[in-house]
């Protein structure tokens, strides 16, 4: 639905709200207008059930669950076609090239299912394997970091079309939730208890932009899993301010990578009133599944955003399983 329609249908709607009591002439304007609207349809988001892929699992899938919406509740959609492409991110693995996106699949209407509130469903999936065939690649082309680019496009009776470049922000959020556009990400299989529970932080370098020698160090944490996520609550200076955060990193094909936390605390601030800490990772760390998980060591740059604390100022702090 392009932002013209959305436009002209809201405010069809305000108007009949609004004029619902008046007179004739109300009533003859709000017709003329619902008359003329010229509306489109959407696909909503009832469950993405997976959107990661990981390699060496031939079952790793995408799996999303879609509703068809429009002014005949669902009646106007004829197809929907599904566009595969790739996005390779890592340059010096693989070919090093994306892979414009085609059509791969034609879904007909008549293979939809009607969901809870009446209006058509279907679902879409696709494994790792299949995907790599379309865009022709091999796994050995391939790691984690990479994305594949799936998008649905429904094509109506009346031969209009709708998909994620008719978008607006009113789509995409809410209920509505209708990206049209979806980026499975591929990632390298990390066993769930890898790198979970609890573990001591100890800070053995740096300090932070107040002078606090020991602003890491503190009692354990519990490392939680989501995915290939890793994160755990932290307390930014225990002996002092002891404002509260999460630290957050992810597990990429050997790496620990993406290492970020902000701190948000109006009582926290330099010369300038600043009202939040950030940390973010310098330096990716290997893990080794044969080596195990029993510590770790990070570097990073902790910093205010604002800049009111001066300079980034860099840091280490070791974690050590319990």
């Amino acid at each position: 639905m392009n932002k013209n329609n959305i436009k002209y249908f809201l405010g069809a709607t305000l108007l009949t709200t609004m004029l619902f009591t008046g007179c004739d002439d109300g009533d003859q304007i709000v017709d003329q207008i619902t008359d003329n609207v010229q509306r489109g349809a959407v696909l909503r988001t009832v469950d993405l059930v997976s959107n990661e892929l990981p390699i060496g699992e031939a079952d790793g899938n995408f799996t999303v669950d879609l509703e068809v919406q429009d002014i005949e509740n669902g009646g106007l959609v004829q197809d929907v076609e599904v566009y595969v492409g790739f996005r390779d991110n890592t340059d010096e693995f693989g070919p090093g090239t994306d892979v414009d996106e085609a059509l791969v699949e034609t879904i007909s209407s008549s293979t939809f299912t009607i969901g809870e509130f009446g209006l058509p469903r279907f679902t879409y999936s696709v494994t790792l394997p299949e995907l790599l065939s379309i865009v022709g690649r091999n796994e050995s082309d391939i790691t984690g970091g990479d994305q594949f680019t799936i998008r649905f496009e429904l094509v109506l009776s009346d031969g209009r079309r709708f998909s994620f470049a008719d978008n607006s922000g009113t789509l995409t959020g809410s209920f509505f939730s209708s990206p049209f556009l979806y980026t499975p990400l591929v990632i390298c299989p990390v066993p769930e208890d890898f790198f979970t529970g609890d573990y001591s932080v100890v800070q053995t370098s740096g300090s932070s932009p107040f002078g606090i020698g020991d602003f890491l160090t503190q009692s354990p944490v519990t490392v939680v899993a989501t995915g290939t996520n890793r994160s755990f609550g932290f307390t930014y200076d225990p002996g002092g301010f002891a404002v509260g955060y999460t630290m957050s990193m992810d597990l990429v094909c050997n790496l620990i990578t993406g290492l970020s936390g902000t701190i948000n605390s109006g009582s926290l601030g330099c010369n300038g009133g600043a009202s939040s800490i950030g940390q973010t990772g310098t330096a990716d760390v290997p893990y080794d599944f044969a080596v195990g998980d029993e510590s770790f060591s990070f570097e990073i740059n902790d910093f205010d955003p604002s800049a009111d604390c001066g300079a980034a100022v860099p840091s280490t702090f070791t974690m050590t399983k319990l």
